[in-house]
């Protein structure tokens, strides 16, 4: 099979979605393909130009639901469309806050999210809940802090007891919600329960702001 731009990128997602983010390099990806590493400088510049092209692919994955005319059903549709490809792709978080500005498709996803947000807020409002949104656009809530817990029970239990003692509202909200390791971002809270929990919250708003 030829090798093609296409391709080199489409094998990069792959790797990407089978063994993280941090394992794609030029050398990896040229082995997965059968080629020589400089074979891909022909389609890719650099890694930096291959992670935004990985980047692109991941959002193009997203789609776009076709509108409807309710601009908060069409608003929710695409922000559940992009959390779905961030759970097909759990890197693509990582690689959209590794990028210093947005590519020509990445402006495009935020041109169909503006669009439906103008079909029933104005300009202003529409600016407001953008900013509200942030990362909840590309499909992830961004976290600060964001550890897991350590694995070791005894310096758990240690840590837990320093939090009763110095923060508990710290230790009561952290323990009040169910934890796993299945967390796009990292293991902790029900991702998916926060993100669409942060959007309602977030488009209610806006909801009752426009009326």
């Amino acid at each position: 099979m030829a090798l093609t731009r296409a391709r080199v990128v489409a094998e990069a997602v792959a790797l990407a979605d089978e063994s993280g983010l941090e394992a794609v390099s030029m050398r990896s990806l040229a082995e997965r393909l059968g080629v020589v590493p400089m074979a891909l400088y022909k389609h890719v510049r650099n890694k930096d130009e291959l992670v935004d092209a990985m980047v692109d692919a991941m959002i193009t994955d997203i789609g776009s639901p076709r509108p409807t005319g309710n601009w908060r059903a069409d608003a929710s549709a695409l922000l559940a469309a992009a959390r779905a490809a961030q759970r097909r792709h759990p890197w693509g978080w990582a690689a959209i806050e590794s990028r210093g500005a947005p590519t020509p498709v990445a402006l495009d996803h935020m041109e169909a999210m503006i669009s439906r947000l103008r079909s029933g807020l104005d300009a202003s409002l529409t600016h407001q809940v953008m900013h509200a949104l942030g990362s909840r656009l590309w499909g992830f809530s961004q976290e600060v802090f964001s550890s897991p817990p350590p694995d070791d029970p005894q310096i758990a239990a240690a840590a837990a007891a320093m939090l009763a003692q110095r923060w508990p509202f710290v230790l009561e909200s952290a323990m009040s919600a169910s934890h796993g390791p299945e967390g796009i971002v990292g293991p902790g809270c029900d991702d998916d329960a926060e993100y669409f929990f942060a959007v309602d919250l977030i488009l209610d708003g806006a909801q009752r702001l426009a009326t």
